[in-house]
């Protein structure tokens, strides 16, 4: 039952903890001493106050102790790592004094917890990097993990006291992390206890139901279960084993998952207890003993054959052993059986960390090797993290087939993998080769799904390579992995090349390439990803000079004439005020602040400021000045050379005009940033908008600035060119 510490008490139920465990712990005087230093001194500073009534902080730093010690069985350097843990977060301490005062193992323990703060794992971000960044973190060493699992253990079981949204928040969190590491590191008790809590809080009305039938049926089980046990008990007295045997029902979770799957009834489900039975055995004799108590059962109840699991003589990969059987009791009811020693019983109880306390006894488990795909998983950058999350749960909640090469090694695969998983678990070269197998003598396709026992020989050609269909039929995240970086590899491969022959036949053709312009012909086209775009090209679906073609008609429709002059004909069109052009300015006109008299404004389709070389064009809205190099200029001058009025501006420039930047790129991180940044520096230059488009690894984008001149203008494109990434910037209008 977990405690609250209040401040009546204040933090002796912790000293006493920590003073009790000392011997246990093996903390030395010093240490101890230390500890209790590091506790007042938080206490002084308030660091686990939440409210006015309880040392809320204080409350779970002594429950997560007391799981850490006593229902996973960490040591030493966990217990005082997770005391410090609070400490190190509020800078009551820093982590170069806590390395002066304990060793290494404490520091990277609680370097990887303060990780874990500084990420938020709290708000369960599974989606995101930071959840990516989270396993990594944990996977440095697992008893961080181990500490976190008791820390969300102690939550669940106080989470009533919490708000509605605390809890769903913390209930998604445990359902998507800690409950399937805890099931992957053998922490099988607190996994189930996890599950039950998820229920309740999740699903109020089916916990109390299946919580009331098991109170009720509790009488009548009990009776079933001494009933079973007795004839087990006399065969056993007999035959000098010590042992203890013991009932065990379902967890309320995993009854409620039988009910959904087989859409039965309560009363419908018998199996609804197990019957361990737990053997004092030396280790020489462990085998041996749990066979023969297998002979005993087996010989008072008809066993099921389908339903022997034999996880003696290979263990699974957290390091669970124990002998499962499944038999017909009295009243012809299914009764699952369990039998396994001292040592495996707490090595199912506490998971992982037992093993630590058995080392040398047998090997150690090989969850390593499971972090080091979990890490090559999550360390895979082409990997969408939903992806990254799917394979996590996927690489948790598998089922186990043994499988072996023709030498007769043995490897672990998750249930329902291929022939090609099998080549891609011994290496990765080997996968990316593989064209079929020998399974037993006969030949099979790397498509056919693997048995336990098969013996298993890979056949290879060099010419070989991974295919994207692959990916429909594999099943370990290890092969996902490989096979899309190879994928990926071999794109980019093509990209390149492809790249390549399409500037080469620009060269050729003799035409100056816009990547703007490439860039809006390439979504004219359809194609989602630039990437996509060239792989049609290398694969020679799509002609490189039917895109050039299309490029220049792209391009010279682009630099057509966007703006209508007018809307009356020249031979119509007569000028109606005598004093539209002053006197003194019929041959040029003169702009400045003293210009007065003329109706004139400047042409939206090329936007003219101070600075540009102008011209007047007399329009029935007045003149209209244009720049010079106007996208209309040439088909005004031409058709109509007696509307045109040379001009020029005079005196200093007074106002701001707006001009609009087209930029084109790399994407880059913090290019965006850089860019604004110079604006925001240049005198006089305002940013009123920007629109940035990022696609496969490019960027276009228009810039929308007030500026007062034409030199200021060159003077900020010049500085816009500087920027890492930026390929080209003009001037649009």
């Amino acid at each position: 039952m977990a405690k609250q510490i209040t401040k009546k008490d204040g933090f002796r139920d912790l000293l006493r903890t920590v003073r009790e465990k000392s011997d246990t712990l093996r903390l030395s005087p010093s240490e101890e001493k230390y500890l209790i230093h590091i506790i007042k001194k938080g206490i002084r500073e308030g660091i686990y106050e939440k409210d006015d009534n309880r040392y809320y902080y204080l409350d779970i730093v002594l429950n997560t102790l007391l799981i850490v010690i006593e229902e996973i069985g960490l040591k030493k350097a966990s217990v005082i790592a997770n005391v410090l843990y609070r400490p190190a977060i509020c800078k009551i301490i820093s982590v170069n004094e806590i390395a002066r005062n304990f060793d290494e193992e404490v520091v990277d323990i609680v370097n990887g917890l303060l990780k874990v703060n500084d990420l938020g794992a709290t708000q369960a971000t599974l989606e995101s990097e930071n959840f990516i960044k989270l396993l990594l973190s944990f996977a440095e060493d697992m008893r961080v993990i181990l500490i976190m699992i008791a820390n969300r253990t102690h939550q669940m079981r106080i989470a009533h006291s919490y708000t509605d949204t605390e809890r769903l928040k913390l209930c998604v969190e445990v359902s998507y992390i800690y409950i399937p590491l805890a099931h992957k590191l053998g922490l099988y008790k607190i996994k189930s206890e996890m599950e039950d809590l998820y229920l309740k809080y999740t699903d109020r009305e089916t916990y109390a139901f299946i919580s009331r039938k098991l109170s009720e049926s509790k009488e009548s089980r009990d009776k079933y279960i001494q009933g079973f046990i007795a004839p087990i008990k006399e065969r056993l007295k007999d035959s000098g084993l010590t042992y203890d045997i013991k009932g065990r029902t379902k967890s309320i979770y995993s009854i409620n998952n039988k009910l959904k799957k087989q859409k039965i009834e309560f009363e419908s489900v018998y199996d609804l207890f197990a019957i361990r039975i737990i053997l004092e055995s030396e280790t020489d004799k462990e085998k041996a003993e749990c066979w023969q108590v297998y002979s005993v059962v087996t010989d008072l109840y008809q066993p099921n054959p389908k339903r022997l699991k034999d996880w003696l003589s290979i263990p699974k990969s957290n390091g669970y052993e124990s002998l499962h059987t499944t038999v017909m009791g009295p009243q012809s009811r299914w009764v699952e059986v369990q039998i396994r020693t001292r040592r495996m019983d707490e090595i199912a109880e506490r998971g992982l960390a037992a093993h630590w306390k058995y080392k040398g006894v047998r090997n150690q488990s090989n969850i390593d090797d499971w972090l080091v795909n979990l890490r090559e998983t999550l360390e895979n950058k082409e990997v969408a993290s939903t992806e990254k999350l799917e394979n996590f749960k996927l690489d948790i909640y598998d089922d186990e087939i043994y499988v072996f090469t023709p030498k007769g090694d043995l490897y672990k695969l998750p249930k329902g993998a291929t022939v090609l998983d099998f080549a891609f678990a011994i290496h990765s070269k080997l996968g990316l080769t593989c064209v079929s197998a020998k399974i037993n003598g006969k030949n099979v396709s790397i498509r056919h799904r693997l048995n336990s026992g098969d013996q298993i020989e890979i056949m290879t050609s060099p010419n070989q390579t991974a295919k994207q269909d692959w990916l429909n039929f594999v099943t370990t995240s290890k092969a996902k992995n490989k096979i899309r970086q190879k994928l990926k590899e071999d794109a980019n491969k093509q990209v390149d090349l492809a790249k390549e022959a399409l500037q080469r036949k620009f060269k050729n053709r003799k035409i100056e390439q816009d990547e703007g312009v490439l860039m809006r012909l390439i979504k004219k086209m359809g194609f989602k990803t630039v990437t996509d775009f060239y792989i049609k090209i290398a694969q020679e679906s799509l002609d490189i000079n039917t895109v050039i073609d299309q490029y220049l008609e792209l391009e010279k429709r682009e630099s057509e004439p966007h703006d209508k002059q007018g809307t009356i004909s020249a031979e119509e069109y007569v000028i109606n005020s005598p004093n539209l052009i002053p006197e003194s300015a019929t041959d040029e006109l003169i702009l400045d602040k003293n210009l007065r008299g003329v109706d004139y404004s400047l042409a939206k389709c090329c936007n003219p400021i101070y600075g540009d070389e102008i011209f007047g064009f007399v329009s029935s809205q007045g003149i209209k000045i244009h720049r010079i190099n106007c996208p209309n200029a040439h088909d005004m001058i031409s058709r109509f050379p007696y509307r045109v009025i040379p001009a020029r501006w005079s005196g200093k420039s007074s106002s701001s005009y707006t001009i609009t930047l087209r930029v084109v790129g790399t994407d880059d991180i913090g290019i965006v940033t850089n860019i604004t940044s110079i604006i925001s520096k240049e005198q006089g230059t305002n940013l009123r908008s920007i629109s940035i488009d990022s696609n496969d690894g490019l960027f276009q984008g228009t810039l929308s600035v007030t500026l007062q001149n034409t030199e200021t203008m060159n003077s900020l494109i010049k500085k816009l060119k500087s920027v890492k990434g930026a390929k080209q910037i003009n001037r649009i209008n």
